[in-house]
């Protein structure tokens, strides 16, 4: 019986037990990045991707839509700001989906690399030689044919045909006595583009991802508010809201110029909405003009900017006097619509009246075709278009706020430091005061504020305009990778081998098998063909 002693110095042997070297820091790296470029993570990189842009499906983005931030500020006061550091309300510009993307960016090349290397190499590469033994291969057959050996070899390398990449040779044996044998053999391969799709997938998502990041940088996207007869001025302060990309520089502003003439839309009797149409007059820098139309889906085109249509609306013509008779507001004020009949609700903001030292403003609804009750209450609005259109708005007098410097809704007056207008009813009794008119109608206001008038009901669309260049570059990557992923799941990667030995009497007995990369149903089948165009058969044994 043997015994282990530890070395001296050690308490015990597993001490002594031998360990293997350190890697190192560069061991370390290399390690992470082999785990990086291996396609398991970048698979897990990709889920990851998509799950961390879920957020941005869930919460509002500021890059959307920044007025529905502001309202979920006013909605979650708690738990706003803390999303606000996460980068919730802007997912796809945060660190941590940056970070997620770059990885993934990384592992896709690091896969593509050594994967193109080793596929060009197979591209140059002859077809492998022909296996000793065919009795592992599940698709086999074995059979004698009515001709020399020579000449099944070009029969059966022209029925091989061009699909396949084909090799012809002379096998060489020594027998047991010392006599040299020589039997042709014929070994093809096919399906190439199977794993040409499979990188072309790879380097179309790689280039997905390249013009994706690069689009982010230099697009720029804004909304605009457009009421029938203005225009609208492609420059930086022309937008309501703006967003850019960091490379973005403001020459790359397309000059142009275009006039909103008339808004169509068309609904069905039940007010559903079946069309939407803008006519515009499109001025270009040369001086010429052109009519166009803008519909849903079917977007203006002018250069590199697509201009969408993206919302509309009816924007009441109003006009503020105050006491003294002096005009202190006019011009249309849009209407934001709360339902599918385009019940609107508005604020109207007066600064200016009775030389700022009482400010008035207004807020209420607009009914393009209002109901009433039979006590005289207005119910809401029946249909979308402006069959009977009724403003429906109370009337507030003291400060608007529009001078402390703090940013503010144009679409909410703030009524802490406002006083709401009241009068009397027939009875004489004290009534919160309600100016309800149609077009055409003028209301004075209580206390000698002045008074105003309905003049109109013109339309305003909202649009959408965006300048990405990288669009066209995203669809042609887009169609690539589709067109790879296609080689990559149906071109059969198929590898054909034969041994031709001479028969006697001028025949020839073939052995032959084929091999499939995957599942192949139709394996045996093109084995078959191919044996078939060599001609009658003597003897067949499968």
């Amino acid at each position: 019986m043997s015994r282990t002693y530890a070395p001296e110095g050690l308490k015990d042997a597993e001490a002594a037990t031998p360990r293997g070297p350190h890697p190192g820091p560069f061991g370390w790296l290399r390690w992470i990045w082999r785990q990086l470029t291996s396609m398991r993570v970048a698979l897990l990189l990709l889920l990851l991707l998509a799950v961390v842009a879920l957020p941005g499906s869930f919460f509002p983005q500021r890059s959307v839509d920044a007025q529905r931030v502001v309202q979920y500020y006013a909605d979650h006061p708690s738990s706003a700001p803390w999303l606000e550091r996460l980068g919730i309300f802007d997912v796809y510009a945060s660190p941590w989906f940056s970070a997620v993307y770059l990885l993934l960016f990384l592992s896709l090349i690091g896969c593509i690399v050594p994967r193109t290397r080793v596929h060009l190499r197979a591209l140059r590469a002859q077809p492998t030689r022909v296996p000793r033994s065919f009795s592992r291969f599940p698709v086999r057959n074995e059979l004698t044919v009515a001709a020399p050996p020579k000449q099944v070899r070009d029969t059966l390398m022209a029925a091989l045909g061009r699909r396949y990449r084909r090799r012809a040779a002379v096998e060489r044996r020594t027998t047991a006595s010392g006599a040299t044998s020589e039997t042709l053999t014929v070994s093809a391969e096919r399906g190439y583009g199977r794993e040409s799709g499979n990188l072309l997938f790879h380097l179309a998502l790689v280039g997905l991802l390249t013009v994706t990041a690069w689009g982010q940088l230099v697009h720029y996207r804004g909304q605009a508010l457009v009421i029938e007869g203005d225009s609208f001025v492609n420059s930086a302060l022309g937008y309501d809201s703006f967003d850019s990309g960091a490379w973005f520089a403001e020459d790359s502003l397309e000059p142009f110029r275009f006039r909103l003439d008339s808004f169509e839309s068309v609904f069905t009797d039940d007010a559903q909405a079946r069309d939407f149409t803008a006519n515009v007059t499109v001025s270009d820098p040369d001086g010429s003009e052109r009519a166009d139309t803008i519909r849903v889906n079917y977007p203006l085109a002018v250069g590199e900017v697509n201009v969408y249509l993206v919302g509309n609306g009816y924007a009441p013509d109003l006009t503020v006097r105050d006491a003294s008779g002096q005009i202190a507001f006019s011009g249309p004020v849009p209407f934001l619509p709360t339902d599918n009949v385009y019940t609107s609700n508005g604020v109207v903001m007066v600064p200016d009246a009775n030389g700022g030292e009482s400010q008035l403003g207004f807020k209420g609804t607009l009914l393009p075709t209002a109901v009433m009750s039979s006590q005289g209450r207005f119910l809401g609005s029946a249909y979308p278009q402006p069959i009977d259109p009724v403003i429906v708005l109370d009337a507030y007098v003291g400060d608007l706020g529009l001078d402390d410097g703090v940013p503010q809704n144009l679409y909410v007056l703030d009524t802490e430091r406002m006083t709401l207008l009241t009068g009397t009813d027939d009875a004489g009794r004290s009534e919160p005061f309600q100016v309800i008119m149609r077009p055409g109608e003028e209301v004075e206001l209580p206390d000698g504020q002045g008074s105003i008038t309905f003049n109109a009901l013109p339309r305003f669309v909202a649009l959408d305009l965006r300048r990405d260049p990288s669009v066209p570059w995203m669809g042609l990557f887009a169609a690539l990778a589709f067109a790879g992923l296609i080689g990559s799941l149906f071109l059969p990667r198929r590898r054909v081998w034969a041994r031709l030995a001479d028969g006697g009497d001028g025949t020839t007995v073939v052995t032959a098998a084929a091999l499939a990369r995957g599942d192949d149903p139709v394996l045996r089948r093109e084995l078959e063909r191919l044996l078939d165009a060599l001609g009658p058969r003597t003897k067949e044994d499968r």
